[in-house]
């Protein structure tokens, strides 16, 4: 029997009894073994849990004081389509932007307040984050390669929205799920999620009864043996 019906109560599940590591460890056996996102992209608080649809951005180096050589009328906006995209968050989406060099920050207080009262779940990007006492005040998670000030208007513009991405090898597309937590962000493709959280409800609950077996004094071998959990 499927335990949830909407994205909102799945996301409710994944909050209350999951994690990024039980999560990979059910897409690795699914075959999926290169799902998780380069390790410098960290919560800004050790706290922080984000679970959303990603509304992936696409984001490009641009020398400002270039741009009005091109043929692109894109680069002579002011950071490009970054204003159009931050509008077009949706509930429970996470703003997940790619594509630049990692030289300045793709995130700050004011897209994380304009992405708050969107409904939006939180940002993740591959590159820095800035105002960070801004961030954390929002209370809206933020994953990224932590504090760096150095703006992105003269340095970069967002190319297009809703688009297929890349981090690290990683494939995003857009509507896929995201989970991040202190261990790590992955990336759960739309074809494979249902599968992939029925089986990881049912580890973390199988995984929940080891423990209390340890704990009573059952030999972790033992345990292993009877249960396949560990």
């Amino acid at each position: 029997m499927k335990l949830w019906n909407t994205d909102k109560e799945l996301f409710a599940l994944v909050r209350d009894e999951l994690y990024t590591a039980v999560v990979g460890d059910i897409m690795d056996k699914m075959g999926y073994l290169h799902q998780f996102l380069c390790p410098q992209i960290r919560p800004l608080n050790d706290s922080m849990f984000i679970v959303g649809r990603a509304m992936t951005v696409l984001e490009a180096d641009v020398l400002a004081h270039e741009a009005s050589e091109g043929q692109n009328s894109i680069l002579t906006k002011s950071f490009g389509l970054m204003l159009e995209a931050l509008d077009n968050l949706r509930e429970d989406e996470v703003y997940i932007c790619s594509g630049s060099s990692p030289r300045y920050a793709l995130w700050g207080e004011l897209m994380a307040t304009r992405a708050k009262v969107c409904g939006a779940a939180g940002a993740v990007v591959n590159g820095y984050s800035r105002d960070t006492t801004g961030i954390l005040a929002t209370g809206l998670p933020c994953f990224s390669y932590g504090p760096y000030a150095q703006d992105q208007a003269p340095r970069g513009k967002v190319l297009d929205y809703r688009v297929p991405i890349e981090v690290d090898g990683v494939l995003i597309n857009d509507g896929d799920i995201i989970v991040g937590d202190i261990d790590g962000v992955c990336v759960v493709p739309r074809a494979i999620e249902e599968e992939v959280f029925t089986l990881a409800l049912e580890k973390a609950r199988g995984e929940k009864m080891v423990k209390n077996k340890i704990l009573e004094g059952m030999p972790s071998k033992e345990a292993f043996e009877k249960y396949g959990i560990m």
